[in-house]
């Protein structure tokens, strides 16, 4: 079966709670972790996933959040830094698409897991930030909600097409509890992307600019 391109997986993708009990084979695993060491070595970061590992989401929190059946994660972990919850939403989600076009469906997870069960060896410095649950999911999911554009952006007559892409891409993104606390205003060829929210805005931040990005196409703009 051919693998889906990235914007398929822009489109493909939404949350998932609840998994099966297959286990993801060792050339998906492959895929990923090639996927994790890039964006470990791009993102300063360090990422682990875990498999066959249930203890991180059995406990009490678990129920909170309707998660079922997860026994894989990814451990989003990195050194503390002004920048790293952003830089965690922006390869978090790279990794997320990745792991879409492989075939698997995901959760992104801040509270609902216990954190002391979770199997991530956070060095001396570093933060596990948040996690991401991992597998085979009972459904695809369904898709979430989105304000209207000119909520989110600077919007006027004379956007660029590359620039409603690039929107049309972020309103798919995952953002904590569906709130879409972000605003993208562009000048000429930059685009400034800024969180209006505290907790979770900055992770919700860098999703979003991965998901303009894609859709906008690096060459056509810069970050200001």
């Amino acid at each position: 079966m051919e693998m889906m391109t990235i914007k398929q997986a822009i489109l493909a993708r939404h949350s998932v709670r609840r998994f099966t009990d297959r286990e993801v084979a060792p050339e998906v695993r492959e895929a990923l972790a090639a996927e994790v060491l890039e964006c470990n070595r791009e993102g300063g970061l360090h990422i682990q996933v875990f498999y066959e590992e249930p203890e991180a989401f059995g406990s009490i929190l678990t129920h909170y959040g309707m998660f079922s059946g997860v026994k894989n994660y990814i451990a989003m972990v990195g050194s503390k830094s002004a920048d790293l919850d952003e830089r965690v939403g922006y390869y978090g989600e790279r990794i997320v698409l990745k792991a879409q076009m492989l075939g698997l469906n995901t959760c992104w997870v801040a509270r609902t897991f216990g954190r002391r069960k979770c199997k991530a060896l956070v060095g001396e410095g570093e933060i596990l930030v948040c996690a991401i649950a991992l597998g085979y999911g009972r459904t695809q999911g369904a898709p979430h909600k989105s304000k209207p554009m000119e909520a989110l952006c600077e919007a006027d007559p004379d956007m660029p097409k590359w620039f409603i892409v690039g929107m049309n891409a972020v309103m798919l993104a995952p953002t904590a509890m569906n709130q879409q606390r972000f605003f993208i205003e562009r000048n000429d060829q930059e685009v400034i992307a800024r969180a209006t929210g505290d907790t979770y805005a900055k992770i919700d931040l860098g999703i979003v600019k991965y998901h303009f990005e894609i859709g906008a196409g690096k060459e056509n703009f810069a970050w200001a």
